[in-house]
């Protein structure tokens, strides 16, 4: 049986919080108001970071489209698409100079207007004419396939200008004129084909000097080859040194200098791979063949005409002399 203590304690045990209806109606009151309150508080966290307000345009197209671009963009090119032009003064660094600098096999010195005028007065159509198909000891081109008419028709203003003239520059063809642009390139090509299985013309035949000129272009040689025999150096000490020869380089000089003369046989450069006349340089020697490559020999400008470092003018003997053996 139990006691009245014991049957205060039990009532009180199972008895719950909520005890009077007043109680109950603010349970109820609270649970509907706290998580309107908590979702009220959490849209706000959300917005927060970019409030729509007046003068706002974080929802505007511009903006959208901004954010939802991709990271890295790109565009379709042909497979063929040429790379930047050339400029004139480029290409005449590159291919033109080895002879134009020093008038290697007749061709004209650059800003020699004397020289220039007669051919000038032809007319700028004539003077490109004559660099893209070639003409005598002038490979088409100036013996490099590669590059393009617009390229050409630069390099021609720019020596042309450079000696006398004031031709405009040349202006890159519109769309419509590029198959006529790549016709023409072909006809280069094949004309190029033709000189190269063609011999090769003697300097003289090249030269064409008029009869009353022949004798001071003479005296002038004569002059300049006096001048250039004091000048004389011994090649580099790297040479001698027989450090590590870097081909790559000397491939990469011989491609854009060296092969205007040397891959046809002009003024009687010693064609690449021709054992037979290479074989007597060889026998010389490297040192015989580096001192003749850095002071000049005949109708060869010291250094070849380039301006590359020691290290590449070499490199480049080294490399033809490896292709000739």
């Amino acid at each position: 049986m139990n006691t009245p203590e014991q049957h205060v304690e039990k009532t009180a045990e199972s008895e719950g919080l909520i005890k009077t209806p007043k109680q109950l109606i603010t349970t109820i009151v609270l649970a509907f108001i706290v998580p309107i309150v908590v979702i009220l508080l959490l849209i706000r966290l959300v917005t927060a970071s970019s409030p729509l307000g007046v003068g706002s345009d974080s929802q505007s197209q511009e903006a959208v489209a901004n954010r939802i671009q991709p990271v890295a963009g790109f565009s379709l090119v042909s497979a063929s698409a040429a790379a930047e032009e050339k400029t004139g003064e480029q290409v005449y660094s590159a291919t033109c100079s080895a002879c134009h600098t020093a008038g290697i096999a007749g061709a004209h010195k650059l800003g020699d207007t004397a020289e220039w005028a007669p051919l000038i007065a032809k007319g700028y159509e004539a003077l490109l004419k004559n660099a893209i198909n070639g003409l005598n000891a002038m490979p088409p081109r100036g013996g490099n396939p590669a590059l393009s008419d617009l390229e050409v028709a630069r390099a021609v203003v720019y020596i042309a200008n450079q000696s006398g003239a004031s031709f405009p520059e040349p202006e890159a063809p519109a769309d419509g004129e590029a198959a006529e642009g790549e016709a023409a390139a072909a006809e280069g090509e094949a004309a190029s084909a033709e000189s190269a299985a063609a011999p090769a013309e003697p300097p003289a035949a090249a030269a064409e000097p008029a009869p009353e000129q022949a004798p001071a272009q003479a005296a002038d040689t004569a002059a300049a080859e006096e001048a250039a025999k004091p000048a004389e150096t011994a090649a580099p000490e790297a040479a001698a040194a027989g450090g590590d020869i870097d081909l790559a380089a000397g491939e990469k000089l011989y491609k854009s200098v060296c092969f205007a003369c040397h891959d046809l046989g002009v003024a009687n450069a010693p064609k690449l791979g021709d054992k037979a006349k290479w074989a007597p340089l060889i026998a010389e020697g490297m040192d015989a063949m580096l001192k003749v490559t850095f002071n000049g020999k005949g109708a060869m400008p010291p250094r070849g005409g380039s301006t590359a470092s020691d290290e590449d003018i070499i490199a480049a003997v080294h490399f033809m002399v490896n292709a000739s053996q």
